[in-house]
């Protein structure tokens, strides 16, 4: 969970500085990145169909990668892509990612509560000062 509300956040972020991807998410529906709303409301806009796509696709990634049972967080894909040998400093950068995960996880859903209160996107609650 802290993984997936680190992206949330992130993808947040930059969505509400209006940075988009070019073209188009849904061709057959004439429906462009730009056009998807941002907040938490843009997930209602996409069409039914990427949002299958996108939980088959994450759904592979943690059977295949990432397995459930696999509680300590340690996947054996080193820490950016370098082996952390010190058994000390490996506990410590663990520690670190689930306490930002649980940061992220609160960050997240601080914002989308700020938004369906206020009605406003996190832009617009920050341009409002």
């Amino acid at each position: 969970h802290g993984r997936v509300a680190m992206a949330a956040v992130v993808g947040c972020i930059v969505h509400n500085n209006h940075i988009v991807f070019d073209g188009y998410i849904s061709p057959s529906n004439n429906l462009k990145f730009s056009d998807i709303p941002t907040g938490i409301d843009g997930i209602f806009t996409v069409p039914n169909a990427g949002l299958a796509q996108i939980l088959a696709f994450v759904g592979f990634v943690e059977i295949a990668w990432w397995p459930a049972s696999q509680y300590d967080g340690d996947y054996g894909i080193g820490y950016f892509g370098g082996d952390i040998f010190d058994p000390a400093e490996k506990a410590r950068k663990l520690n670190a990612e689930i306490n930002n995960g649980r940061a992220a996880m609160m960050g997240i859903i601080g914002n989308m509560v700020a938004e369906k209160i206020t009605g406003q996107t996190m832009y617009e609650q920050y341009a409002a000062g």
